[in-house]
Parts: C-alpha cells; structure tokens; sequence
C-alpha cells in the first residue's frame, strides 16, 4: 500500500536514471499480452499459459534445459492455486509471504477503472473473520509495521499482497496465512467501508497527480497510441471512483480472486513440512464458482504507424531527446541459449552506455547523461530507445554526440578492451551470485520464485549461473556480442520516432526535431579515441602504523583498535552474508563547518569523488575499478564526512587504498562542478512544483528565522560554488581530522587490522578530537506559532498541511525511546483519524527528529496532504488527535500496536551487516551510545501510557505549534 499506482515500477524500470540498467532486464517485464504473437506461436509448441501468456510454472520448467533451484517446493492444489516455498535463514527467524493475483487494471472494463486497486484496499476493510479495521491491527499486535511488513500492491497485470514476518512461530504463521485466506475469498465489502475507502483512493490518486504521471502518460501515449495500458494505470478515474458500489466491487473481486489466477510463496527460516501443511490447511478447500474474467485485452501495436515527433512542455521538467523504434516482441521460452543471448545483449547495451557514460564525464560534456537500451512492452512489442538529457538549449548538440556513439558502436563494433572491461564487471557478479548464494536475503529468493510465477522464468540458483557464464565465457567476443547486439536492438534509423520534453520548445519546433536528427544519422563519424588505463597508483602510503590499542567491546563483542596515529577500527566478523564486507569512514566536521557567512560550504563535498584522484581521472578510474566491488563516495552528514562502501575480502584493501586516496588525494578537477551548476535550473524549477516540495524548500527558512545554514538559497549561492572554496572548507578536516573506521561482515578481523595499517594508519599523525566552534552548534526554533501559508505550482486542488513542534536533543536515552514510540502511536492515531474515518488523506505522516548534534534541537512533527477544500476539517482532525493524546487516556491497544512492531525491529537489528554496520560506526567516539542499542528493547517494553503522555502533554501543545498551510498559487489564503 505504499506504493499502489500500479505505474511505479514502470516508471523505476524505464525512467531516465534507470535506462541503461533498467531496459536491459525488459522495460516490462512485468507486463504481457494474452498470447505471443502469431511467430512465436508458430515457432514454438502450445504450452499452458498464464493470463499475461507466459507459460505456467511447471511448463516453464518442462520446456526448459535450466537446472532450477532444488531447495523450491512446489505444488498447485486440486483447485488449481499455485504454491511454493523455499527454506531461507536470512535474516534468521523471519519470512516473507506473498499473494499474488493475476487482476490488475489491465483487466478493468471502461465503467471499472480503478477497481483493482479498489479491491486491494478493501482487502484491509473486513472479512469473515477479521473485523473491519481489524486486519492491520491485528498484525501490528504481532510486531508488523503497517507499510513497512504488511503491504500490497497492484499494477496493470498483478496484485500482489505481502507480509513481512519479524519471527517464524507457528501461531503467526498461521495467523498470517488464515489473513490470505480472507482476502483471497472472504471479503465482506461493507457498503459503509467502501464508502469511507472511496476518500482515501480518491486521496491517493490526487496526491499522485503532478507533472511527472503527466509527462510519463503522455509518453505512453505517444509510443504506443493504441495500447490499451496507456490509459489503464491503476489510480482508475474520479468518476469510476466515485460511482463503485459494493456490489461492482465484489464482482470484481470475485471474477479475478480465483485459485486458477492465484500463487501463494512462503520463503524464510520455516520448516518446509510444517508450511506446506499449514498452506494446504489454509487454502486446499477455497472453491470459487463465480463467472471467470474474460480474456486480458492488451489493445495494439501498430508497426506500420507513419513516424512523429512530438512536443511536451512543463515548467517544471528538464530537456531530454528521446529517439525510439518499434518492432514486433521477442518472447522466446527460458533456456540456456535465451540466457546465453542475454548476456551477450546486455554486454552490448552496458558497452554503449559505458561510452555514453565517458561523454557525460568529460569537461565541456555535450550532454548531463544519455542511456541506450531495449525493452519489450508487455509480450506485444520490443522498443529502443536512446534518451539523452540534456542542458537547457543544447538538445541538438547533446543528441547528436549520442548518436555518433550509437551509430559508432552498432556499425563499427566493440574493442576488445571495451568487451574486456564488461566482462571483468560480469566476472565479479557471477562471482558473488554464487559464493553468496547461501546467505541470499528471504527478500531476493522472494522475488526469484515471482518472475517463476509470473514471467515463466526458471529459477536457477547463483553457483548454476556461474557455471553457464564461466562455460561461454571465451566465446564473448567483439563480433559475437555486436551480433547478438543487432540481433535485438530496433535499429533507429530515419524512421526513429522523435520526442522532445522540456520547459521551452526547441526552435523550430517538431520540424527542426527531424532535421536534426537526420543531419545527426549522415554526419560522418569521428575517428575513436584510443582508451589506455595505468595500473591503480595508489597503493603505498609509507610505513604501516603501528596498533596502540587493541580491545573487545563488552557490550556486542565489536573489536576497537586505535592506531599510533589516532585512526580508529571498529571491527566485527559475522557470518550473515557470504563474502559482504561493510566499510564505513567518518572524519567529523560534516554540516557543523557551515557558517551564516558560508552557509553552503560543504555543499560540493559529494562531488569530489566524480573528480577522480589526483593521478587518475574519473573515467580512468571507473576502468582500473571494473569487476572490483568496491565503493567510491564521500558525503556531508549533520557532524561529520562519511565515505561508505560495500566490498568483498579479495577487496578490502583496494577499498580501504580507495578511501585514503580520496581523503590524501583528491582530483579536485572542475567538471564535477560544471555539472552541479548545470544541474541547477532543474532543481530550482522544481522547488514549488508540488505541495511537498514547496513545503521542503520553504519550512527551514521559517522555523530557523531566517538562519541561512538551515535556509533555502537563491540560485546565485549555488552557482558561485568551487572547489576552491571547498577545499578550504574541508581541507584541514580531510588533511588532520580524526578518523574512525568500521568494518563487519565477511572478513577475518587481523587482516582488516593490518590492512587499515597499511592504509589510514600510515597517514600521519591526525587530531585525537574535533571541537566544533560553538556558534556552529547553536541551532534555534523560531519564537513564531500559528500558521504560516505557503505556495505551490502544481494540481490546483492539492493542499499540504504540517503542524510542527520544537522538542529536544536526544541526551535522555530513555526520553529518546519514549519519543520514538509516541511518534508511532500519533501515527496510528492519525491514519484511523485521516484515513479510515474521514477518508481525508491516502498517507498521513508522523514524524519525530532529536538531534544528537544541535544541543536542545528536535522537531516533532504531523502532516497531511488533502483536497484543498478540506483544508479546514484536516486541520481541525489533525488538532484534535493530537489533542487526545495529550488529554488521553491513550488506548492500551495503541500503544502496544506501536511498541510491538518497534521491539521486533531491534530484535532484528543485528540480523544483517547493515544493523552491525549502525552498532560499529562509531563504537569508540561514541560508545556511550552502545548502550542505547542493548537495551533499546527493554526500554520500550517499559514505556507506560502515563509517560507517553507526560511528553505529549510537555511538547506538543496546541499554542506551540507552527502550522504550514500549503496551497496552489492562485488560491485564497486560508488564514485571516
């Protein structure tokens, strides 16, 4: 449910940011029509398929050569549901369940539009067995975070329903599976729930609506004007909304939620008898005798359709070209020689964008960045694109020095080493797929078994991958992978299909589109540079520091090592996930060294690494670094520098050479700030294009008067920016700062120590400790209450409301966990307010911020988006909830909803590298705080109601509160 547009995972897969990766896995590999086309059918036998016309699990298998994963058990019930399960112990006593059912808006009639995602959320609304509202308090009660562990979503071809399960007992097992079980046949549709659910979906499909699901539709339209999927994404319509009753709903639901149309996938630390049983228990006798859906229309493609160009404009969108060709899809079955054409394809596509890549990295770069790529569109289409996003005028210069690497790559070939490079990159993923096949998340097997499910895709494990790849690996050559390449790429050519997005129409308008393009397609092309890469220049940084102290944390067992130079370890084995070594690097300073006078100061910081080293440009770099897994940041947090990577024990030391190169050695070139600053118009023309982020850009000046370090700046400030000025900024943090370093994961604790010797702990001698200036940690809450009216550019019947309250610092480790659990129960209290009994908002938020910075610093804060007409009543419902916390009684029931999901999330902290990463980042500058997370749990079992409300009584008074009040442009002020 928090992400329920059905659009999204179209938009991750196809957007932009995600091209080069995202097409090469198939733009839509979610999406398909009821059959492949008549040469597929022709070519291949008839196989049992689904509703989107892949083939069905256990063909899927039948007609395939793959060797699946043997640890899946599987089955389908007499009453034709699929099931199937895997045993998984990461994270160790959890699991994942998924439902999914083949109905989407795909499957909705004109007068049904939005019905899906209708049924989805009154699957949360009451059943035979579970009282309405029940269901998510229900599992709260059983530690699931509502959003965070009970979730669903519904997209053009599925709905899929998930629980997340912080312990693997048997009562909540089958307390989990009996809730299937209820969506799945035993839906009540109450009229008066589905009435108050109309507000809500009505709420979402607002908040959705801005010029990004604009420009996103309109794309769709013109690529494939006559598909039915343009106009089926799952938000439906405010008239279909409006007119659903009970009964269409249930008709609906009846149609679609059928065993035949259903598979249920349990994966986690469970004994696999014991779920099977519990699933047969649960669903073998779910009979459903109502009339079957028709057959899934997924409208047309027409091939033959004259070429276009096409204009879309909005003040609020950046310039991208966008070149693309259509051709019939190609939907061969799952076998070993598809996957071998696979890997040769993606080898292409990475290469060209790999060139596409060192363009946008060069200084006067003709473009910010272009992606090349392929995708099917459902079953029914295969589509190339090449996008190119461009500075603001410069769309003819940026596309044409794209298509000159497009048209250099697919009629000259690849170098051999370009292919080398792309195969180092492979090497090391196959490597990882099959040494860390073991400790494969419960989230990733999840995920396996559902492409199974829905795309017909055999799965295979890590180590079978491997092998295959390792077995082809000599036959990936120059001309096989530009052959493969050719093979499936539409070629854009003359009739390639032209699109342009932006603020201001190019000149010359749709014609000029095209004459560009064509005078692009006939230039000659430019003789190819020649790629030389030195060998890695970094790996001697003088004699290794010596250890001064070697000790073992008493509290979680971490191993704190601090250096003759004052550099600190931090580090922890664990055998959580195979050959994953966690780094992180925290040198204090961060945000605390911006002034009023220099209030943006640090703002570059994360832009140095794209400026390379001194003695190795970006782009050379990103070569030496191929089919290594290291990482390569660096980033300004409220107190410190922070450079994080995750790697592997062959690794280790490149990654820890990598980080003492960045801080001793930076390139400082200027072309990372050249794209900053081109970067800017965007960022600033969407400052007020949504309530929300018109709200984000305008709050800090309020509630800090003024405070330029907490204030948004003009434009100006940011263009006036440099290396320079940061470098002397940063330069003597990153030159003598103190320095700690934690490390845990896969690794053996004595190499990481001498390699850290080797490495940061040969560096001279650095500062013991930062004192910040004491003006820096002087950070104030206005004096100002009552509402503040702010203004946003987007849909004219969006409005925002916030009501913000200054609070505290989290000194108080007990008033910090008391505050944490009143941030959850205000948000239960909220969402029963806004969302179940007005109907008033689709995701009321709460949130709550103690500074472990800013002395005495912390906000509390509540926040609705809502029609601008119920601006009045939100505001009042908003009031009015915090009111009742203060004058209570808190419910009992509420509070243990919050706590019960807030104690299971520390009592899974330390089930992934990540949570040990939290415990051992800075185990010795701040090792007081360990003792926080050790008893984080028995502190909030021991938070009373009478406590939770003591602090909602102290903080959140009504005459304390500043209220935004965010509304369209052109609106009449809501306050006198």
């Amino acid at each position: 449910m928090a992400d329920r547009s059905g659009l999204r995972p179209w938009l991750a897969r196809c957007g932009a940011g995600a091209l080069a990766l995202g097409v090469l896995g198939g733009c839509a590999a979610s999406l398909a029509p009821a059959a492949p086309p008549a040469s597929a059918q022709q070519a291949a036998p008839a196989v049992p398929v689904n509703r989107g016309g892949y083939p069905q699990p256990e063909p899927a298998l039948a007609q395939s050569d793959l060797e699946p994963d043997t640890a899946i058990r599987w089955g389908r019930l007499p009453n034709g549901m699929f099931w199937a399960l895997r045993p998984n112990a990461t994270p160790a006593g959890t699991a994942e369940i998924r439902l999914a059912f083949e109905a989407g808006s795909l499957d909705e009639n004109d007068d049904q539009r939005g019905f899906a995602h209708y049924v989805e959320h009154m699957a949360f609304n009451g059943s035979t067995r579970v009282e309405e509202g029940e269901m998510i308090a229900l599992l709260e009660r059983e530690g699931l975070a509502f959003g965070a562990d009970t979730n669903a979503s519904t997209g053009f071809e599925h709905t899929i329903y998930r629980l997340r399960l912080p312990r693997t007992d048997p009562a909540l097992l089958d307390t989990s599976l009996m809730l299937m079980r209820e969506i799945a046949s035993e839906l009540n549709f109450d009229a008066q729930a589905v009435d108050r659910e109309r507000g809500v979906l009505l709420a979402e499909r607002r908040d959705r609506a801005n010029y990004q699901l604009e420009e996103a539709l309109d794309r769709y339209r013109f690529e494939t004007p006559d598909a039915r999927y343009v106009d089926r994404w799952a938000g439906g319509t405010t008239e279909t909304l409006r007119a659903a009753d009970a009964a269409d709903l249930r008709a609906f639901w009846a149609s679609h939620y059928r065993p035949a149309n259903t598979a249920l996938i349990v994966v986690g630390d469970l004994d696999p008898d014991a779920v099977e049983a519990a699933i047969k228990a649960h669903f073998a006798d779910w009979q459903n005798d109502a009339p079957p859906p028709a057959p899934r229309d997924y409208g047309d493609v027409d091939f033959d359709r004259p070429v276009a160009e096409e204009i879309h404009l909005h003040p609020a969108l950046s310039e991208r070209f966008t070149a693309f060709a259509l051709a019939p899809a190609q939907t061969p079955p799952d076998t070993a020689e598809e996957r071998r054409q696979t890997i040769l394809r993606q080898i292409g596509y990475d290469a060209v964008n790999r060139r596409l890549t060192r363009l946008a990295r060069q200084a006067g770069a003709p473009f910010k960045s272009a992606g090349f790529g392929s995708g099917n569109v459902f079953r029914e289409a295969r589509v190339t694109r090449l996008i190119v996003d461009s500075v603001d005028g410069k769309w003819k210069t940026g596309m044409q020095a794209a298509v000159a690497e497009y048209r250099s790559a697919l009629e000259r070939g690849f170098s051999e080493s370009e292919i080398a490079e792309q195969l180092a990159e492979l090497d090391e993923r196959y490597e990882a797929a099959a040494v860390g096949e073991p400790t494969r998340t419960n989230d990733f097997m999840t995920d396996r078994i559902l492409r199974w499910v829905g795309e017909g895709r055999v799965p295979t494990t890590g180590p079978e991958a491997a092998e295959r790849y390792q077995a082809m690996r000599d036959e990936i050559t120059p001309d096989a992978v530009l052959a493969a390449l050719r093979e499936e790429a539409v070629p854009l050519d003359e009739n390639a299909f032209l699109r342009f997005r932006g603020r201001s129409a190019p000149d010359g308008g749709e014609e000029a589109l095209r004459e560009a393009w064509t005078e692009a397609m006939e230039a000659p092309l430019p003789d190819e540079a020649v790629i030389a890469t030195q060998p890695f220049a970094y790996t001697d940084f003088g004699t290794p520091g010596t250890v001064a102290s070697d000790t073992r944390e008493p509290l979680f067992g971490a191993r704190t090592v601090r250096f003759a130079n004052n550099v600190r370890l931090n580090v922890k084995h664990t055998d959580l996930a195979r050959d994953q070594v966690l780094v992180r690097m925290t040198i204090p300073g961060g945000k605390l060294l911006e002034t009023r006078e220099h209030p943006n100061a640090v703002e570059l910081v994360s832009r140095i690494p794209a400026s390379g080293l001194g003695r190795h440009e970006a782009d050379e770099l990103a070569s030496i670094l191929a089919g290594k897994r290291v990482g390569f940041d660096l980033g300004a947090s409220s107190d410190a520098f922070v450079s994080s990577g995750s790697t592997r024990a062959e690794d280790l030391e490149l990654q820890l050479q990598l980080m003492t190169a960045l801080i001793t050695d930076p390139g400082w070139r200027t072309e990372p700030v050249t794209r900053f600053r081109n970067a800017l118009p965007d960022y600033f023309a969407r400052l007020r294009a949504t309530p929300g982020s018109a709200l984000a850009s305008g709050r800090g000046a309020v509630i800090s008067d003024g405070d330029p370090r907490f204030s948004q700046q003009q434009i100006g400030a940011y263009r006036d920016l440099d290396f320079d000025q940061l470098q002397a900024a940063i330069g003597p943090s990153l030159a003598r700062g103190p320095i700690e370093i934690a490390i845990v994961g896969d690794v053996d604790e004595d190499r990481a120590i001498a390699l850290v010797a080797e490495t940061l702990g040969a560096l001279p001698m650095r500062d013991a400790d930062f004192a910040p200036a004491p003006s820096a940690l002087e950070r104030h809450f206005t004096a100002r209450r009552g509402a503040v009216v702010l203004r946003h550019e987007g849909e004219p019947t969006q409005a925002l409301v916030e009501m913000m309250w200054p609070t505290t610092d989290d000194g108080d480790a007990e008033r910090e966990i008391r505050m944490e659990l009143l941030e959850r129960v205000a948000r239960i209290a909220v969402t029963e307010e806004l969302r179940e009994r007005l109907g008033q908002a689709y995701s009321p938020q709460v949130s709550n911020a103690m500074s472990k910075v800013w002395p005495d610093w912390g906000t509390f804060s509540i926040r609705a988006q809502v029609e601008l007409s119920q601006l009045p009543a939100a505001r009042a419902a908003l009031a009015a909830t915090i009111e009742s916390l203060r004058t209570g009684p808190i419910p009992a029931d509420m509070i243990e909803r919050a706590r019960a999901p807030l104690v299971a999330a520390y009592d899974n902290l330390l089930k992934s590298n990540a949570g040990w990463l939290a415990v051992a980042d800075r185990a010795q500058s701040e090792g007081d705080r360990l003792e926080r997370i050790a008893r984080a749990q028995e502190r909030a079992r021991a938070v009373t109601a009478s406590e939770l409300q003591a602090e909602a009584r102290e903080w959140l008074a009504p005459d304390r509160a500043v209220e935004f009040l965010v509304v369209p442009e052109d609106a009449p002020s809501p306050v006198p």
